[in-house]
């Protein structure tokens, strides 16, 4: 087989990279469902805070765009705080399961433009092999 020529030793480096970049931009998506989480649980002991005070409902619905999905479990009613620990112990359970989910994704998406990255550099190599080998081209359409 002939040796591959800078330009397609160069295809295949860029497929390399592209795999490398996906890794890049999964680092930034990873840690999502963990910073979403400690972003709510602040939230939540805010609202736990506040609900001591004079006008909980008041207090609690100034933090409704920060608290998303858990405010309506927070609604103004008896007993706040154990409301506060359950809802503080399902947002938990949401954002774990959460994580599982991104990074099983993240796992696939890497997993599969690795391979197709291979694919394109294999099929890179064989043009560059064909390209300077013209009798191994008339054989493959021959026969």
């Amino acid at each position: 087989m002939a040796r591959p020529t800078g330009t397609f030793a160069a295809f295949l480096a860029m497929a390399f990279v592209v795999v490398g970049l996906t890794g890049l931009f999964a680092c930034f998506a990873a840690p999502l469902p963990l910073q979403r989480a400690l972003a709510r649980e602040a939230a939540l002991d805010e609202a736990a805070a506040v609900a001591r005070g004079a006008d909980p409902a008041a207090a609690l619905a100034a933090l409704r765009a920060r608290l998303g999905e858990s405010f309506p479990a927070l609604a103004p009613g008896p007993d706040l705080q154990a409301r506060i620990a359950a809802e503080r112990l399902a947002m938990r359970t949401r954002f774990t399961v959460e994580s599982e989910v991104t990074l099983t994704r993240l796992r696939w998406l890497i997993s599969v433009i690795t391979i197709m990255a291979a694919a394109f550099g294999i099929g890179m190599l064989n043009l560059a092999a064909r390209a300077r080998d013209p009798s191994a081209a008339k054989e493959t359409r021959d026969g």
